[in-house]
Protein backbone atom coordinates (compact mmCIF):
# COMPACT_ATOMS: atom_id res chain seq x y z
CA UNK A 1 0.00 0.00 0.00
CA UNK A 2 1.17 3.68 -0.57
CA UNK A 3 1.17 5.94 1.68
CA UNK A 4 -0.45 9.35 0.53
CA UNK A 5 0.39 12.64 1.63
CA UNK A 6 -2.13 14.38 4.77
CA UNK A 7 -1.96 17.60 2.31
CA UNK A 8 -2.78 16.94 -1.13
CA UNK A 9 -2.97 12.47 -1.39
CA UNK A 10 0.20 12.39 -4.06
CA UNK A 11 2.70 9.73 -2.79
CA UNK A 12 4.16 10.26 0.43
CA UNK A 13 8.23 10.18 1.27
CA UNK A 14 8.92 12.02 4.47
CA UNK A 15 6.82 11.57 8.18
CA UNK A 16 6.43 14.11 10.10
CA UNK A 17 6.25 13.24 14.16
CA UNK A 18 6.59 15.56 17.29
CA UNK A 19 6.54 15.68 20.93
CA UNK A 20 4.03 18.05 22.27
CA UNK A 21 5.40 18.74 25.50
CA UNK A 22 8.84 19.40 24.84
CA UNK A 23 7.68 21.22 21.34
CA UNK A 24 9.66 19.46 19.41
CA UNK A 25 8.52 18.62 15.58
CA UNK A 26 10.89 16.06 13.41
CA UNK A 27 10.73 15.09 9.79
CA UNK A 28 12.43 11.11 8.75
CA UNK A 29 12.11 9.32 5.96
CA UNK A 30 9.10 7.05 5.24
CA UNK A 31 10.67 3.74 5.61
CA UNK A 32 7.54 2.02 6.92
CA UNK A 33 3.84 2.63 6.78
CA UNK A 34 2.77 5.44 9.31
CA UNK A 35 0.97 4.42 12.21
CA UNK A 36 -1.75 6.30 13.18
CA UNK A 37 -1.41 8.64 16.14
CA UNK A 38 2.38 8.23 15.72
CA UNK A 39 2.88 10.74 12.77
CA UNK A 40 1.71 12.00 9.59
CA UNK A 41 2.58 11.11 6.12
CA UNK A 42 4.35 14.22 3.21
CA UNK A 43 5.09 14.45 0.09
CA UNK A 44 8.05 16.02 -0.34
CA UNK A 45 7.18 19.33 -1.16
CA UNK A 46 4.68 19.48 1.49
CA UNK A 47 7.67 18.44 3.70
CA UNK A 48 10.06 20.94 2.45
CA UNK A 49 7.56 23.65 3.13
CA UNK A 50 6.95 22.97 6.85
CA UNK A 51 7.41 25.20 9.51
CA UNK A 52 6.78 24.42 12.95
CA UNK A 53 4.82 26.39 15.61
CA UNK A 54 6.15 29.51 17.31
CA UNK A 55 8.68 28.32 19.95
CA UNK A 56 8.85 24.67 18.42
CA UNK A 57 12.55 23.09 16.95
CA UNK A 58 12.08 21.44 13.67
CA UNK A 59 14.52 18.78 13.30
CA UNK A 60 15.53 17.32 10.19
CA UNK A 61 16.53 13.67 10.01
CA UNK A 62 15.82 12.61 6.96
CA UNK A 63 18.93 11.18 4.56
CA UNK A 64 19.06 13.00 1.98
CA UNK A 65 18.14 16.58 2.60
CA UNK A 66 18.19 19.30 0.07
CA UNK A 67 20.16 22.37 1.17
CA UNK A 68 18.95 25.73 0.20
CA UNK A 69 22.44 27.37 0.07
CA UNK A 70 25.45 25.33 -0.98
CA UNK A 71 29.47 26.97 -0.19
CA UNK A 72 31.12 28.08 -3.64
CA UNK A 73 34.84 27.14 -4.30
CA UNK A 74 36.70 29.87 -5.28
CA UNK A 75 39.79 28.40 -7.74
Amino acid sequence: MIERCVRCSGPAAIVMAFDYRQRLVWLEDLTEPVVPGAGYAFCVQHADRLTPPLGWTLTDRRASVGHLFTSLEVA
